[in-house]
């Protein structure tokens, strides 16, 4: 008997290991209500009030502390910026933490193969400073070979991307994040890149669950299409035309399946690629082995991209451009990030608004008044006009368009824009309507702040959900698709170049206050991005919210191409009808549509608030603690920051603001 007994429980062992079983959800009663037909019973319930703050629709509270701050939109990133900090990490350490594990738990929106714009508030120097790692076109990327495969500048459509491939390896520029994340810990690090990476290798390797946005939102973890079935040359097109790379398939899917809210998600080749940068720095991405396997993935789709070029590649430390909005100095970053475009708008609303009301402001009118939310659109058009018809690499700049740069961020010019916009309606057209525009864009914003007083504003992007579509077999991530805002006008300033940067939707903020930092801000989203840095500003400097309200207040998103305005529901059922409508024949004459959360972009924002009262703090010096021994001494033995920080995170995203 005993003989038999164990011979039933070794054929059983040995079952186990002959049947493959697929990873699958831990049993739970969870339901989603756009997940199951019909829905289940608790989607009709009312949402419940807050007890106390003043504005009961607030979602959550502030999060405050002394010792260092992240937010972003996956709370596993940011616990591990946190983590980073409470090692002796500084901000700028944090950030690249953050970042790293973005890449893993939110991989359709950023990765070590997409994008990176930064403003960093160094608190020693007491000095703003913006990194550029931006993305650049490859050997080949000419308006004549594009043409020669069969795109075309479309004249109808006088946005970014006009002609240009929307994914697929013609989209992929040469990636930049990755010199992008090494340069910051290079020049302000105080933690090794080694020591940084290593919360989202441990995650890659031993898995982790999916979040419910990311699991299943509208972009979600949706592999696309490769999409390089090009028009004219089938001699040229992928072997994946209208297919799904196979590469992508094996790295982000589970047994070939999408994975689903809940699944346990591992990706050990991109642990193993986060081994590889930590030892060997981007030398091993641009030169060594990384390399290699690029160009040899970019090749076998029919793609440009040589070894020179990711040798050639570089980023930059630039001036950020800023403006002064109500006594705030408003930083943002530089072309070709489209950020800058902010400033003007601010400059429109501070010179013309008090013009346009007979001498109320924004504050005055209020968010209850139609009025408030034509005059924030309509400044919004006039700025996104000289957006998308100036906005390009300033390497290329000539000496006028450096003059023409500074005129379009000056209150002159801001105030020669006023006559312009009725501001009793109707709303004008910016351009002939065209409905085709390429303003799609998934992005990640964080921020991070430390007990020295440094403060990050940092934004990673693969710019289309999981960019390009093209992973690099055996590394385990994305190459992004951001040549897909270049245009193939060849008279325009953006027009696709080898080595040229393409306009960038990616935008960060940061504001200073009496020549001390005040806040980062950063809403994410393709085109969103100014408009949404536009409305977030305004939300905390004229009406006052904290910044946890200042992004539960609901938000617009105008879509300039094709002139349409899309309003949060809540919002839209008061302003229908006074606002505008379908058509736009009533109210101030804007075409108006309901949206949700999903349109408008997703907010993260730290504000320093000093005390006089106490001393400043000790800038850090040399390296920080080993990961054996995280947090030691350092809540006794380092003083914390002269004040406090306070942040708010976006409720339309899985993250969190999270501090110590």
């Amino acid at each position: 008997m005993r003989k038999c007994l164990l011979l039933l429980i070794c054929l059983a062992f040995l079952g186990t290991l002959l049947v493959p079983s697929a990873p699958s959800l831990a049993q739970s009663p969870v339901q989603y209500c756009n997940a199951t037909q019909p829905p289940p019973s608790w989607c009709s319930a009312v949402r419940g009030d807050r007890q106390s703050g003043g504005w009961l629709a607030q979602g959550r509270s502030e999060v405050m502390a002394r010792n260092g701050i992240v937010a972003t939109s996956q709370p596993l990133a940011a616990q591990a910026g946190l983590r980073i900090l409470m090692a002796g990490g500084n901000a700028i350490d944090a950030a690249v933490g953050m970042a790293a594990v973005l890449n893993l738990v939110e991989p359709m929106m950023v990765g070590i193969g997409g994008d990176l714009f930064a403003i960093i508030y160094r608190a020693k120097d007491k000095k703003v400073y913006q990194l550029n790692a931006g993305g650049m076109a490859p050997t080949g990327a000419t308006v004549a070979y594009y043409n020669s495969l069969g795109y075309f500048w479309d004249p109808n459509n006088w946005g970014f991307g006009s002609g240009m491939p929307s994914g697929g390896i013609l989209s992929a520029p040469v990636p930049s994040a990755a010199w992008g994340w090494d340069e910051a810990i290079r020049k302000f690090g105080n933690l090794s890149l080694k020591e940084v990476l290593q919360p989202a290798i441990e995650y890659a390797e031993k898995g982790f669950p999916i979040s419910e946005i990311i699991g299943n939102g509208a972009v979600g973890w949706n592999m696309p299409n490769a999409l390089d079935c090009h028009p004219r040359d089938a001699t040229h097109t992928s072997p994946y035309c209208n297919q799904k790379d196979p590469d992508s398939i094996a790295a982000w899917y589970i047994n070939g399946q999408r994975p689903k809210a809940g699944q346990i998600f591992k990706n050990p080749d991109l642990a193993r690629t986060f081994r590889l940068f930590g030892d060997y720095g981007r030398d091993v991405f641009y030169k060594g082995e990384i390399a290699h396997a690029i160009v040899a993935k970019s090749k076998q789709l029919g793609g440009t991209m040589t070894l020179q070029d990711l040798r050639n590649y570089y980023g930059e430390w630039v001036e950020a451009p800023h403006t002064n909005y109500h006594g705030y100095e408003v930083y943002e970053t530089m072309a070709p990030s489209q950020a800058w475009n902010t400033l003007e708008i601010l400059n429109i609303l501070e010179v013309c608004v008090p013009k346009w009301t007979g001498g109320k402001s924004l504050a005055d009118l209020g968010p209850a008044n139609p009025q408030y939310w034509h005059l924030m659109v309509e400044a919004k058009k006039l700025g996104y006009i000289d957006l998308y018809n100036y906005n390009s690499d300033p390497r290329t700049w000539t000496r006028s368009q450096w003059q023409l740069f500074k005129k379009i961020l000056s209150k002159e010019y801001a105030a020669t824009l006023c006559e312009k916009v009725n501001p009793n309606g109707p709303a004008f057209k910016p351009a002939p309507e065209y409905n085709n525009a390429n303003g799609e864009g998934d992005t990640i914003y964080g921020t991070t702040a430390d007990r020295w007083g440094n403060m990050v504003s940092w934004v990673n992007s693969n710019y289309t959900g999981f960019g390009s579509g093209v992973t690099i077999p055996g590394y385990g991530f994305v190459l992004n698709s951001r040549m897909g805002q270049f245009t193939l006008d060849p008279k325009h300033p953006n027009r696709i170049e080898p080595g040229k940067r393409p306009y960038d939707t990616i935008s960060a903020g940061f504001a200073m206050k009496d020549g001390k930092p005040f806040m980062t801000f950063g809403v994410m989203g393709g085109d969103m991005q100014p408009q949404g840095h536009q409305q977030v500003l305004i939300n905390v400097l004229d009406l006052g919210a904290n910044l946890q309200a200042a992004t539960d207040m609901a938000r617009f998103y105008h879509q300039e191409v094709s002139n349409t305005l899309g309003l949060e529901t809540e919002l839209f059922k008061i302003m229908d009808g006074k606002l505008g409508s379908a058509d736009g024949t009533v109210g101030y004459g804007h075409k108006i549509s309901s949206v949700t959360g999903g349109s408008v972009g997703g907010y993260q924002a730290i504000m320093f608030v000093p005390d006089s009262s106490e001393p400043e703090p000790e800038f850090e010096h040399g390296h920080g603690h080993a990961w054996g021994d995280v947090g030691k001494g350092l809540l006794g033995g380092d003083k914390p920051i002269n004040g406090f920080y306070r942040a708010g995170s976006e409720h339309r995203k899985d993250g969190g603001a999270v501090g110590w």
